[in-house]
């Protein structure tokens, strides 16, 4: 297994749009591994394929307490199942150290492929609701930060291109 490099905004590589998998194969299950792994040790809950530069539509997640429940969602879709929308902080791997509050549905319906490439559908709610679709916005280009205003999107900009350079410093 190997540890993929996470982009980061504002890298216009994150804007690409992710083509669906037409097969899953060795190849997409050593993706997702790979996917995973970087996930965990990065800390995060959820990571799409376009976040390490890969342009497939593959998402891992996991939002349990102990890290043990993995999902992985390959040519994931959802679809609202009402109009009820709840505010959550949210933050994200690609936008290290910031978090703003997004609104997005509060719960969604999920059609997606598995690692075998078995179709499944799953109801979500809550955290895991919001993560699907903050992870669905990466395979369609979406940032969280697209949600803010131009202003606050610009200074989140700012933040991040300073702190890059600040690590480019110290290599």
């Amino acid at each position: 297994m190997a540890l993929y490099q996470i982009l980061e905004f504002p890298d216009a590589r994150l804007r690409t749009v992710a083509k669906p998998v037409e097969e899953v194969n060795d190849e997409i299950r050593n993706i997702v591994e790979n996917m995973l792994e970087t996930m965990y040790h990065a800390k995060g809950i959820g990571l799409a394929a376009t976040q390490v530069n890969i342009h497939q539509r593959i998402i891992v997640m996991d939002v349990s307490e102990n890290n043990d429940q993995p999902y992985v969602m390959i040519n994931p879709e959802y679809t609202p199942l009402d109009d009820d929308s709840e505010m959550m902080q949210e933050g994200c791997l690609s936008v290290p150290e910031y978090y703003a509050d997004v609104k997005r549905h509060l719960r969604v319906q999920l059609t997606a492929l598995d690692r075998d490439g078995n179709p499944y559908e799953l109801e979500a709610d809550g955290l895991l609701a919001h993560c699907i679709q903050h992870e669905c916005d990466h395979l369609d280009g979406k940032l969280f930060v697209d949600y803010l205003s131009t202003m606050k999107r610009n200074r989140v900009r700012k933040l991040m291109e300073k702190r890059q350079r600040e690590q480019a410093r110290q290599a």
